[in-house]
């Protein structure tokens, strides 16, 4: 979803993306590495019964529970809470103000890191 995304958005990953994870088989099968690295996303695997194996996934999990999927039960089906999630998903990227970023929605912020790192004009050149 992620990579489709800045596809989207014309943000292609660049180098050094890391793709965090933890020792679960669905990360561990050769199709998600292959995957992987045909995106040219770096792997990294916590290691197993680390503390901070899989900590800020379980906080995001945790926060995505108590907002949205613990307030709406009892779900009705599986595509209820695929369609949720995804709003949820939107809103928290597109939506959501967050301060350690001066209060602007993840994808604002993102939007202003690639403008800066597009090449300006020469002074008196006319695009």
């Amino acid at each position: 979803m992620a990579l489709w995304q800045r596809e989207r958005t014309c943000t292609p990953p660049g180098p050094g993306l890391i793709h965090h994870w933890d020792a679960g088989s669905q990360y561990t099968c050769f199709a998600f590495t292959a995957h992987l690295l045909q995106a040219g996303i770096d792997a990294s695997v916590g290691s197993v019964g680390d503390a901070l194996d899989n900590a800020l996934m379980e906080s995001q999990i945790g926060l995505f529970k108590t907002e949205l999927i613990k307030p709406r039960r009892p779900w009705k089906g599986l595509a209820d809470v695929e369609l949720a999630t995804a709003e949820w998903v939107d809103w928290f990227n597109h939506q959501r103000l967050h301060t350690a970023i001066g209060d602007v929605p993840p994808a604002d912020h993102e939007a202003v890191y690639y403008a800066q790192l597009q090449p300006q004009p020469a002074a008196g050149v006319n695009p």
